[in-house]
């Protein structure tokens, strides 16, 4: 393998962000794991792998795929209360470090495999209270892997991944959580 087509660290144009990335779904995983192990404290370990994932999900929407790839989305409401999904590319005439995008796409399209195969083993064990936050997990990471896929207009991600997100974005889950959204939020109004 060349030197420009390793998938090394050093090799990256953005260290910190490539760091904090992988950082932030590190240890996320690794404080699921161990904490099956060295606790049974479902509540400390829900929480800290919670606020992990939620720092994962905004730095990855808002900083690392800006920087690592140029893409980034964002959700919003129109006026009249849809839901509207805004992708954004940079130019396509910018240079994409290899190593960033190597990186980038396949940690983000390996986190919710190893998230789904952490909830088929709870499911198998019969652990469902930490199934909760598995889900949790595979939810927040397939949605960005969807996301910047969507908005990766200029192919640097599979067309089999977006084909994917297009159908799944009509499918039942929008319909069952745009729902539930509207049922809770919608109790409110009255």
């Amino acid at each position: 393998m060349s030197e420009q087509n390793a998938l090394r660290f050093s090799l990256s144009s953005h260290p910190v962000a490539l760091g904090f990335f992988l950082g932030f779904r590190l240890a996320a995983l690794l404080t699921y794991v161990f904490g099956l192990i060295f606790t049974n404290n479902f509540v400390l370990i829900f929480v800290i792998v919670v606020l992990l994932l939620a720092a994962d999900f905004w730095n990855t929407k808002n900083v690392t795929g800006r920087l690592l790839v140029g893409l980034r989305w964002w959700n919003e409401s129109s006026p009249n209360g849809d839901s509207v999904w805004v992708f954004e590319s940079a130019d396509p005439q910018r240079q994409i470090n290899g190593t960033d995008s190597r990186f980038f796409w396949t940690v983000l399209y390996s986190t919710p495999v190893v998230w789904g195969l952490l909830a088929f083993l709870a499911l198998i064990n019969f652990e469902l209270i930490w199934l909760s936050l598995v889900v949790i997990a595979v939810i927040l990471s397939t949605t960005n892997a969807m996301a910047f896929t969507r908005c990766d207009r200029f192919g640097k991600a599979s067309g089999i991944a977006n084909s994917v997100f297009a159908r799944s974005s009509r499918g039942l889950f929008q319909r069952f959580a745009g729902g539930m959204v509207s049922r809770v939020y919608g109790g409110f109004a009255n």
